[in-house]
């Protein structure tokens, strides 16, 4: 995925986000990964990080479903919270940009 697929990602969760903050009540939205990065391939998923106070497991299905349907791919949520596997938190904290 190019640096201008990437921007595309963003603008469409830029899009989206209010929406997004209303229904799953979400502190924050982001990509990381190989995505954010700019260096997906073909048939690389999307890496989507999200914070909220409110943690709810069907409310994250849903959310996964409804991104992999606006970005058309395969889609990998992850909420960002103090207890997490720290390596994973680091990176997250480390590569991700929210919009």
């Amino acid at each position: 995925m190019s640096t201008a697929q990437r921007e595309e990602v963003l603008e469409i969760l830029r899009r989206h986000k209010p929406q997004f903050a209303a229904r799953y009540e979400l502190t924050a939205l982001g990509v990381f990964g190989s995505v954010a990065r700019g260096e997906a391939g073909p048939g690389s998923d999307v890496d989507i990080v999200y914070v909220t106070d409110a943690p709810n497991l069907f409310r994250a299905a849903r959310m996964k479903q409804e991104l992999e349907h606006l970005l058309a791919c395969s889609v990998d949520i992850v909420r960002l919270r103090e207890r997490m596997n720290p390596r994973l938190r680091q990176r997250i904290l480390r590569e991700a940009r929210y919009v």
